[in-house]
Order: C-alpha cells, then structure tokens, then sequence
C-alpha cells in the first residue's frame, strides 16, 4: 500500500499538470473539450478509486504471487528483457480483461463508470471504478506465472502499464501517422469510447493496437462519422459513486422483477445490455438510438455554484494528497475513517451538482464524521498541524462552510428565479 501511495504522489500532479495543459490548448485551438461539471466528476471518480484501493477494498482470488510459486515452469531473473516481456504479457491480459467487461452483463458495472462521460477528455481516463471489489481476471495471469517472471516485476510494471494509458485520452491529436499501426493512438481510443453503432466494442486494446487487429475487433476513426461519447443508456448523474453501480442496480431489478427463473439466473452473464422479454415490455428502459440527436446531461448551474464545486474538488484533493503521504504513519483503521470522510464529501458535492436533495442529508452526515475525526484526535487532523500550524481550524471552518453553502444552494438559490440562474449558467 505505501508503495501505491507513493506512485501516486508522484502521478497525481503529473495527471493535473497534463489536463491544464490540454484545457490551456483546447481553448488556443477554439475546441470546447471540458464541460466544468463533467471535469469535476471525471477527477473525483479517480480520488474514489485510489481511496478504494487505499482502504483494502479488494478481494483477490487468487494472487499472482502464489501462481508464481506453485506453477512456474522456469525460473527467470529480473532482466530489461524480462520487464519487456512482462509489459506484453500484462497488455494481452490487459486487452481480454477490458474485452469481456465490455461483452458479459454483471462484468460491465465494472467498466461503466469510464465510459460514462459525455465528453473525450485527459480528465476523463481518470474515471476509474470502485465497484470491482473481487480480482476476477488472475487466470489471464497464468502464463506469465509459467514462465515465472518475479512478483516484484509484475509488481512494478502494472502500474507503469496502467499510466501509460492515460495520455491518449485526448480529442486534440489527430492521426499519429506510422504510430497509428503499432500503438493504441488518441484516435483509436475515441472509436472505442464512441456509443456510434459502427465503433460500438472495438478497439479493446489498452498499449498495442495489436491485440485488436489480431483478434478481429479493431475500427479505424472514420472521418464521416464523428464519435459520440458516453454510454448507450446516459447515465444522468455527476456522481460517480452512484454511476458505479447503476448498473448493477438495472440487472437486479430485472432479476427480481422478471418471472422465469431461467432469466433470473443468466442475466447476469449474458451479453452487455441484455434484458428478459416481459422487462423489455413491462419496464422499458430509453437508449440512444441516434448519438448525432443526443442532449447531453446538464443541470443548472450558477457561476457561484461552479467556483463552489471546483473549491470542494480542490479542498477534496489536497486532502487526499495528505493522505498519500501519511500512509506510513496512519493505522488502517485510521485510514478507513479518512477515506470514508472523502467518499462522503465526494457523494455530497457531486449530488449537489446534481441538484438533488440527498446532498443536504450527506453534508449534514460529513460534517458529523469529520468534526468526530477531529475531536477524537484532540482537536488535530491526522496530525496536520505539525507540518503546517492551523491547519486543522480552515479544515473545520472548511467542513462548516460546506454544509451552510449546501443548504443555501439547495433552499435559497433554487427558489430564486430559474431563468436567470440559467443564463448565469450559459456565461460560465
């Protein structure tokens, strides 16, 4: 755990320096590719994700570390060209993972918080899943474990695979001429997150555009047919806790509603999106049929409510940030509380984005976890104030602030004058 929080100490102002940089030319170039609201939901999607995997919030079947040292065929050093094969191998991996996500109905929860974006932007690879709690894919692992490449180098590559996926999440580079045949470019990974019916599940592969080619599911960006992003079925909502399991809450309630019990048993496991007949009939549900005619999910916003939400994103990731570096000095019971007291700020502001009513209820339960956070370590956060003196009064004051703004947002503003809320909102 404190070798992640560490990486990601390091990642993390590299991800924000490179999407203010891609914000800074999208508005050189006059090519609008962040809406504020989306942004913020697309960043506080990956503080949920690292938070879960801070607290332990995963369930390995079975760990790389035993396959290697109970079926390793060979035993290998830690060579360059054993890193390079370890690369590879996790791509392969990598692309039959995401490819039966993509393809098999209960496995689609797992992926579907990264897809439901609405836009195509550097933020958007940061929506990453809390959902996947069990390690389902270690059998893809295997033949890495044959040929007993260490622990320690998978250990090391996986998370230099998973940031090498970042930067193609971009809709300001075009074709990258000879590159476009040998790595997965911007302009691959923009078919894949199309909902357009030519692009839908293509272009699974997560490094090498081989894998794609090779096995039958690669789709070239055609210049006629603009990608269109999101998920079939929008998710209307900025909160990514709730996107998280919107899915699964669709399949459950088909399972419960539907009356032959076969159909109560292989929902689950059939293709994505599949639904019993007498759902299909009795509970229809409304899917995007033409990308092109599509609204995009918006709610109304002030000016005062935008600057409010990208302060709560600022405070949220500064506090995750001291989190990563106190790793070492914190019990896990200590950072269960601390993840638990972000994941519910993070629920907060994001249903008051969504105008809905449930943020009120959350500030009041956030504002009640964190001063119980505070008083229970003699009025200290986590220790903060031995690095930066005071700190923990603009954390309280910071917790207060956010309730009182909350309900004024909720009770006040919203019985002001609709109209004009809204076009303060289009001249954000």
């Amino acid at each position: 755990m404190e070798t992640y929080a560490t990486a990601l100490s390091y990642a993390i102002p590299g991800f924000i320096v490179l999407i203010l940089i891609e914000y800074a030319v999208s508005r050189l170039k006059r090519i609008q590719v962040n809406q504020p609201l989306d942004t913020i939901s697309s960043i506080s999607s990956g503080i949920t994700n690292t938070l879960k995997t801070l607290m332990g919030l995963a369930v390995v079947i079975i760990s790389y570390d035993w396959m290697v040292n109970h079926i390793a065929l060979l035993e290998i050093k830690s060579t360059i060209a054993v890193y390079a094969l370890t690369f590879i191998g996790l791509d392969f991996a990598g692309y039959w993972s995401h490819r039966f996500n993509h393809t098999i109905n209960v496995f689609w929860n797992r992926h579907i918080i990264h897809h439901s974006s609405e836009e195509f932007n550097l933020a958007c690879a940061l929506r990453q899943n809390i959902s996947a709690i069990f390690s389902i894919y270690f059998f893809l692992y295997i033949p890495l474990a044959l040929l007993g490449v260490p622990a320690e180098v998978v250990a090391f590559v996986a998370p230099v695979h998973f940031f090498a996926q970042f930067w193609y999440h971009t809709r300001l580079i075009k074709k990258m001429g000879i590159l476009e045949y040998i790595l997965v470019t911007p302009s691959h990974h923009r078919v894949h997150h199309a909902i357009n019916d030519e692009y839908l599940d293509k272009n699974y592969s997560e490094i090498f555009i081989l894998w794609d080619k090779l096995f039958g599911t690669f789709q070239e960006e055609l210049p006629e047919k603009p990608p269109v992003y999101g998920v079939k079925k929008p998710v209307n909502t900025w909160n990514p806790i709730l996107i998280n399991y919107i899915h699964f809450w669709q399949i459950l309630k088909d399972a419960w509603r539907t009356k032959r019990v076969w159909d109560k048993v292989r929902i689950w496991f059939m293709p994505t999106g599949w639904r019993p007949q007498d759902m299909i009939k009795k509970h229809p549900l409304l899917y995007t049929t033409d990308p092109y005619t599509r609204k995009k999910y918006s709610t109304e916003s002030s000016l005062f409510l935008k600057l409010w939400s990208w302060f709560q994103l600022l405070m949220t990731v500064l506090l995750m940030y001291y989190l990563l570096i106190s790793v070492a000095n914190l019990t896990l019971l200590e950072i269960v509380n601390y993840a638990i007291f972000l994941m519910v700020s993070i629920f907060a502001y994001t249903s008051l984005m969504d105008r809905h009513i449930v943020a009120v209820y959350s500030e009041f339960i956030k504002a009640s976890i964190g001063s119980l956070l505070i008083i229970q370590r003699g009025g200290s956060w986590f220790g903060i104030d031995t690095y930066l003196p005071y700190t923990t009064y603009i954390i309280a004051l910071y917790i207060g602030l956010s309730l009182f703004l909350t309900c004024y947002f909720h009770f006040i503003e919203r019985k002001q004058n609709v109209p004009s809320l809204e076009r303060v909102s289009k001249s954000a």
